[in-house]
């Protein structure tokens, strides 16, 4: 099998480069019409700026209303009215599920794709992949597409302004990717993008777990002052480049398997996918039977910014056997993530690993 890396053609970040959508975008030599994706409130805050730089770019665009959930019919939605506007191009702008759904419409439509996130909560915006959702939030699979985004804009203007959840998570989501990768590494596993990793993947997951664990602390200090410094830039670039690049281009495992499965339990759907992937790690590094030392590290590091390693912080309990019964037959499920990990899965072996990460979980939370 080849080695095969894949990434967005350019990535643009920075405080108000939504100014330069329309340069960006000629630049790239793409052009309208546009179908911009959005839910309400990114909507509301950008639909000025949007109107006035694809004006001044002779680009015509529509604002489609992003339903909430990345499922099959709204994806068809997007697609439908690219095709009635004679699109060229498909912008998702918002959080991961209305970018996932505009990439998979853009590539049903054989628009070109660009991604504006407004927080930093996941590493979807640089991919080719598409999480799909039914309509209650239960996982339903991946859609995976021949092209990244021709352009990711991420305006740290407006991520530092959203709520610091969307950027704990974003960083919650961000630690799974070293590990994940080292995982499918180990166990010769391809990549998301039917290749084994290259150095340069392998490196990139091991410099976004450096700059989590080195700056995350100070970078959600900085969001809370509102100013987007250094250290908050470089977190960002993180929890969306670096995190992007590494989980497509080296791998996933044990921690995005597990909150796949955490999604049919209704009491998780309160949580981000960062927060579900967060504990999600801590089970993983138990599987694994890491040392004490990494996992106590990376325990007190979610403790200091808020991110959940126990049950009861991703909606759930030790108490409800059934449920955690219903979450492990689905992360065993064959074609299941968890199978990248290198060595046997059973449905013992996983339920012990959750019990055990809570049971740390709570100890280290109860000490902090």
């Amino acid at each position: 099998m080849p080695l095969v890396y894949a990434s967005t053609s350019r990535y643009t970040q920075g405080p108000g480069v939504t100014e330069s959508l329309g340069d960006e975008l000629r630049f790239l030599g793409l052009s309208g019409p546009i179908i911009i994706v959005s839910g309400p409130t990114t909507a509301r805050l950008l639909k000025t700026v949007w109107e006035r730089v694809l004006e001044q770019a002779s680009m015509s665009h529509e604002i489609h209303e992003f339903s909430g959930e990345c499922t099959r019919a709204e994806i068809n939605l997007i697609k439908e009215l690219a095709l009635e506007k004679g699109a060229r191009v498909i912008l998702g702008a918002g959080g991961g599920k209305a970018i996932d759904a505009a990439r998979a419409a853009a590539a049903m439509a054989d628009c070109s794709f660009v991604s504006c996130p407004t927080v930093a909560s996941t590493d979807s915006p640089c991919s080719a992949l598409s999480v799909i959702y039914d309509e209650h939030g239960v996982y339903q699979g991946f859609d995976s597409f021949g092209m990244n985004p021709a352009l990711v804009l991420v305006d740290t203007a407006v991520i530092i302004k959203a709520p610091e959840r969307y950027f704990v998570a974003g960083m919650g989501d961000a630690l799974a990717t070293v590990f994940e990768a080292r995982a499918c590494i180990q166990a010769n596993q391809e990549n998301l993008r039917g290749g084994f990793s290259t150095i340069a993947a392998r490196e990139i997951a091991e410099a976004c777990y450096q700059t989590i664990m080195n700056d995350g602390r100070q970078a959600l200090e900085d969001l809370r002052s509102g100013i987007p410094t250094p250290v908050f830039e470089r977190v960002v670039e993180a929890n969306t480049l670096l995190s992007g690049i590494g989980f497509e281009s080296a791998g996933l495992a044990a921690a995005h398997g597990i909150h796949n499965a955490m999604t049919v339990a209704p009491g998780t759907h309160s949580c981000l996918h960062g927060e579900k992937v967060s504990f999600g790690v801590m089970v993983q590094l138990v599987l694994e039977s890491q040392p004490d030392e990494l996992i106590d590290s990376v325990s007190d590091f979610c403790i200091d910014v808020g991110l959940p390693i126990t049950l009861a912080g991703v909606g759930l309990s030790s108490e409800d056997r059934d449920t955690l019964n219903l979450i492990v037959q689905a992360a065993i499920a064959p074609g299941s993530l968890i199978y990248n990990e290198p060595f046997e899965i059973s449905a013992d072996l996983l339920m012990d690993a959750i019990l055990e990460a809570n049971k740390r979980g709570e100890a280290a939370s109860a000490q902090a």
